[in-house]
């Protein structure tokens, strides 16, 4: 499997990778099929300006590399956004920002945008 030098970067040095003790949110998802797990988290700080953002974000996947890769990669795209920005985040923005993916893992890319959308919702259940 070809994998760019994207993915392989974030597979061998996963960002964000841990987990943050009192999170605001939390989404786990998972694929019965491949196996892969994932359990995002967020902290929220509200921001005069800006309104709600995320302000710490980290990851714990169990999955192949693409799984790890594109979930290190969503939280260096949501680190920073206000939860609207961050709900917006698409399995191909996910994709497209580590450079493609082989098609049998694009998937992989959807997990990691669903659990963020579930970090999220559950933020706004909670609060």
């Amino acid at each position: 499997m070809n994998y760019s030098k994207q993915v392989i970067d974030h597979f061998t040095s996963p960002h964000n990778q841990g987990v943050i003790s009192d999170p605001d949110g939390v989404g786990m998802v998972g694929n019965p099929t491949c196996g892969d797990l994932m359990k995002i988290y967020i902290k929220v700080k509200k921001n005069a300006k800006r309104g709600e953002v995320i302000s710490d974000i980290k990851f714990e996947t169990l999955g192949c590399a693409s799984a790890i890769a594109t979930s290190s990669m969503i939280t260096d795209l949501a680190k920073g956004k206000t939860i609207k920005e961050a709900s917006k985040i698409t399995r191909d923005n996910v994709a497209e920002a580590l450079n493609g993916l082989p098609p049998i893992k694009m998937h992989c890319s959807n997990l990691a945008s669903e659990a963020l959308v579930a970090a999220i919702e559950d933020y706004k259940k909670k609060k």
